[in-house]
């Protein structure tokens, strides 16, 4: 796939700031086509611009990818380039605060951007895939795949059932060899994903670090599209985390909580919103959002390292009861 890069035809929803701008950029670095795809107009035309000057050809689609017909819409727009070599479906949204505060309509649309739009992006691309014989479709789902994030439920119901979503996709292209659907599992990203989230807490909101150039992550992108495979993870922590929640769910998802609680307990008050659920942020924001703190990474390694160690023990205290009872 290296040489095809060079004139690959890439949509990219969630196009408009965060990790999609990021990768819109760096595949038109590769003289990739481009179909950048988000609400916002104005921040769209602002990517597009960026990436022709980088020497990329570059079509517009401000869309909302929770209207399927849209998103139809836009496949038969890049189509208008001979065909789509790569999906990367980004869309993502957050709304924070305790499921019973949070109001159902907040849920509701986090489910329907963060898993239904997903689904539309697949639905669309999966035919053309079919048609032309190859393709490859990427979902960005993020840490909150493998692990719950208490306090954002229905952010974590998506998650985890994208994943689901994924796998069941995955197996039912298998004898398809050159149709790859591959997926992505970030740990927090340097975006102003946690800027345009919506807030039902009181509290402002923060990311737990170590937060990752969202540029790691678009090169990481390129990087499964020269070599596919189902699924990579992006920073240490998010295969900690994996890991912990394989070996004691129950423990890092109280663990989790807690620090959650105690976070949002000391954080500064802030006025409740409802972010860019309904409507596109009033500032798109560029790639980065400002909450990278180098020298506060390693206190969150040991913390890290302390919840695996915590899930190990457990995990190990666990098999000894049971082989004590046994015997």
């Amino acid at each position: 796939m290296r040489k095809a890069l060079k004139d690959a035809v890439v949509v990219i929803t969630g196009a408009s700031s965060g990790v999609g701008q990021a990768t819109a950029e760096e595949f038109a670095r590769r003289g990739s086509k481009l179909v950048l795809v988000a609400r916002d107009a104005g921040a769209l035309q602002a990517v597009a611009k960026s990436c022709r000057e980088l020497g990329a050809e570059v079509l517009v689609a401000p869309t909302d990818v929770t209207d399927s017909d849209a998103v139809r819409r836009v496949a038969d727009k890049a189509l208008s380039f001979g065909g789509i070599d790569v999906w990367f479906s980004n869309v993502g949204v957050g709304a924070v605060g305790r499921f019973e505060e949070t109001p159902i309509e907040a849920h509701e649309r986090v489910i329907r951007t963060n898993l239904i739009g997903h689904f539309n992006d697949a639905h669309a691309a999966i035919p053309v895939f079919l048609k032309q014989g190859h393709g490859i479709f990427i979902n960005m789902i993020s840490l909150g795949g493998f692990a719950p994030t208490p306090y954002a439920a229905a952010y974590s119901a998506s998650k985890f059932g994208l994943r689901g979503f994924s796998e069941a996709l995955r197996a039912e292209l298998a004898n398809k060899p050159d149709i790859h659907i591959c997926d992505v599992y970030p740990t927090f990203m340097d975006t102003p994903g946690i800027a345009h989230s919506a807030n039902y807490t009181g509290h402002r909101l923060n990311a737990p670090p170590p937060v990752y150039d969202a540029r790691r992550a678009a090169r990481t992108i390129v990087r499964l599209v020269e070599h596919p495979r189902p699924s990579v993870t992006i920073g240490a922590v998010a295969d900690l985390a994996r890991l912990a929640h394989f070996l004691a769910p129950n423990l890092t998802s109280r663990l989790l909580a807690r620090g959650t609680l105690r976070y949002l307990e000391r954080a500064p008050r802030a006025a409740a919103t409802s972010g860019n659920l309904f409507r596109a942020p009033a500032i798109a924001g560029g790639v980065e959002g400002g909450l990278r703190s180098r020298r506060r990474a390693p206190i969150a390694a040991i913390a890290a390292a302390a919840v695996v160690g915590l899930a190990l023990a457990v995990a190990v205290g666990s098999m000894a009861r049971t082989s004590y009872r046994r015997s």
